[in-house]
């Protein structure tokens, strides 16, 4: 039997376009003479549907197009991914399933359930969808095929919650084969984390497995692709390019061999973290673009290495015509910052202004001056620098139709130090999931080949500028201690004492976990953050901001 695995960009609640893509791609596995093909966990309307998932018209939609595609598979056969009617439902139940489709001879002949549904991170599976309780493998030309649906195959820990792991269930039912079709988000460390646990599941049931992920951006959740066929020792045998679409060709032979009908690729050595961050940023600024259906882009560009990063990137994803990058010098912008600024866009070839903010500020400051006087400059001025900075950048984007890409990165989101309606506004955060000292580390990246970035930019100290010789170690820890204090808790979920433990400072650990903690209200009123760690703000990580718990 000859199976194409179709790793598509599909686009939520664009019925059209997903189903045209679906059907484009049954015609290319038809004309390579393929029997079966492959697509991706809830490719119909896309994922994560959340909340449309609550509108029958868009289930109804669901439906119609998979019934369309359904109609095109008289000659082949394929697996879809659809949410369907839970037509069980008892009192209290969940009014769908997360279900497959297994389409041939022009109708829907098998639907199979998803049972272990995540409910961690930003998945939030089981507020839409009820667990299956019931497995039976599908059969199809002379072959027995175990079908689950992402989690079901990747839980390999016994868990009171999960009654029944379907693999369980269906290896009594003898299957050849076993696929998995997934929407499985990107971080940086969870290809190796991917591959580990799909290999040690094939080797644990003794069966090959082809596994297919979807790769592009909803919003803030970047899928890389990167789907996997193993053999029955669990062995790898080939691995899908990451970040970008694809379709493949196996052959599953009588002796339960998978034989690639192209050259297979297994890398010999990983990306590093910051070569699959910097591939999943763009992924991501490119998708929230095209599917958000804008072509340009704006932000301020400081002459620092955030700003930088962010207009280098944009440059790259969006190509360099549809980027604007605004000079906002205030009276404490130095003359270095300007030239660096200036040179970035020369190197990028972008477009830019020039807006001087120095009378926009000193109008704020002069109708302030009744509330201010005879009190000492403080934050508050610092602040108005930067909201006069944002006023222009939203009236540009108003005026000329721009996005405007936020530059704050994780370790400045983290603790606090931005600010709100200032340079905290955006569209989407392209940095708000990259911490400071892997932004220094990005830079580098992009600077690989050829100065792109100017070096000023990465050797200087970082600035707000808000104030004269402001520095940010005058009110931070030096980035390389605050960042690892950071991943330990964002990420690792240590408390302080586990932290301190560790050898780190104790008035600096406290210090840092109150600063986070005390700035969640600013957090909640940010941008969509580009996911690219295990553990981002936003969606993953849900936080009152009253609460009095600071760990």
């Amino acid at each position: 039997m000859k199976i194409a695995l179709a790793q598509l960009n599909y686009h939520i609640g664009n019925f059209e376009a997903n189903t045209n893509k679906i059907l484009s791609a049954l015609d290319s596995a038809r004309n390579a003479g393929a029997d079966v093909v492959v697509f991706a966990e809830l490719c119909i309307g896309g994922y994560p549907a959340r909340d449309f998932l609550e509108f029958k018209e868009f289930i109804d939609l669901c439906e119609q197009s998979a019934q369309q595609i359904a109609a095109a598979c008289t000659d082949i056969a394929c697996i879809i991914g659809i949410p369907t009617p839970n037509k069980r439902k008892n009192k209290g139940g969940k009014d769908l399933h997360n279900s497959a489709y297994f389409i041939y001879d022009g109708k829907v002949q098998q639907i199979v359930n998803k049972a272990l549904l995540p409910n961690y991170d930003v998945f939030d599976e089981y507020r839409y969808f009820e667990p299956e309780t019931e497995f039976a493998c599908v059969d199809y030309k002379g072959k027995r095929i175990a079908l689950t649906i992402c989690e079901d195959l990747w839980n390999t820990i016994e868990n009171p919650l999960y009654v029944t792991r379907p693999m369980d269930v269906l290896i009594e039912q003898k299957p050849d084969v076993m696929i998995n079709i997934a929407a499985s988000p990107f971080a940086y460390n969870h290809d190796e984390e991917r591959i580990a646990i799909l290999g040690d599941n094939a080797k644990r049931y003794g069966l090959p497995l082809l596994y297919v992920n979807q790769v592009g951006a909803q919003t803030e959740i970047i899928f890389d692709g990167g789907s996997l066929v193993f053999d029955k020792n669990g062995s790898l045998v080939d691995e899908m390019p990451y970040f970008e679409e694809a379709i493949t060709y196996y052959t599953l032979n009588d002796d339960a061999t998978v034989t690639p009908q192209q050259p297979a690729t297994v890398m010999d050595e990983r990306q590093s973290d910051i070569e699959q961050i910097h591939q999943g940023l763009l992924l991501g600024i490119r998708d929230y673009f095209y599917k958000s259906g804008f072509k340009q882009a704006i932000l301020g560009l400081s002459g620092g290495i955030d700003s930088a990063v962010v207009c280098a990137l944009a440059a790259e994803a969006l190509g360099a015509e549809n980027v604007m990058a605004v000079l906002l010098p205030s009276k404490y912008s130095t003359g270095h910052s300007i030239q660096d600024a200036e040179d970035l866009v020369k190197n990028l070839g972008c477009k830019s202004e020039l807006v001087e903010i120095k009378s926009i500020t000193d109008a704020f400051e002069t109708a302030l001056h009744p509330q201010f006087e005879g009190l000492p400059f403080n934050i508050a001025e610092e602040n108005l620098q930067a909201r006069s900075r944002a006023v222009v950048l939203m009236a540009m984007c108003n005026k000329f139709g721009y996005i405007l890409l936020n530059t704050s990165n994780k370790s400045e989101s983290a603790v606090g130090y931005g600010t709100l309606y200032g340079d905290m506004c955006g569209g989407i955060s392209v940095l708000g999931d990259v911490y400071k000292t892997q932004v220094y580390q990005l830079a580098n990246y992009i600077n690989r080949n050829t100065e792109i970035i100017p070096q000023n930019s990465i050797v200087k100290p970082p600035s707000a500028e808000l104030r004269p010789d402001q520095k940010d170690s005058d009110s931070l820890p030096e980035y390389d201690m605050l960042d690892t204090i950071l991943m330990q808790y964002v990420e690792n979920r240590l408390s302080s004492g586990e932290i301190i433990a560790l050898g780190y400072d104790e008035a600096v650990v406290r210090r840092v976990i109150k600063l986070v903690n005390t700035a969640e209200h600013k957090r909640y009123q940010t941008p969509p953050i580009l996911r690219v760690s295990p553990k981002a703000f936003g969606m993953g990580r849900r936080m009152p901001i009253v609460g009095k718990y600071l760990s």
